[in-house]
């Protein structure tokens, strides 16, 4: 099994990824949903991580994710956001992957 190294020390919570296939869209979407776990510095790092998004990206779906309870954080193929959930429920967020 191969291991993630995330650029930065979080706490370590047990992720939560859900896989909800409820609508008939043909993309994927990676909604990501705010906790009293991480900080708001470790959810923009693990976004820039995970999605190769810029810093003014991450923190407009971090802010999101705080004030509005979720936000997606990604659209794409079902895999590549399978790797982008996992990715970002290392450090213990709850991930939801759907169809659009």
């Amino acid at each position: 099994m191969e291991r993630l190294t995330v650029p930065f020390t979080a706490t370590t919570v047990a992720p939560e990824i859900a896989d909800s296939d409820t609508s008939t869209g043909g993309g994927w979407i990676v909604t990501v949903f705010d906790n009293d776990y991480n900080t708001i510095e470790e959810v923009i790092q693990i976004l820039m991580f995970a999605t190769k998004c810029d810093l003014e990206e991450a923190q407009i779906e971090t802010w999101e994710i705080h004030h509005l309870g979720r936000s997606v954080v990604h659209h794409g193929a079902a895999e590549e956001c399978r790797t982008i959930a996992t990715t970002i429920a290392t450090i213990g967020i709850r991930v939801e992957i759907s169809q659009e």
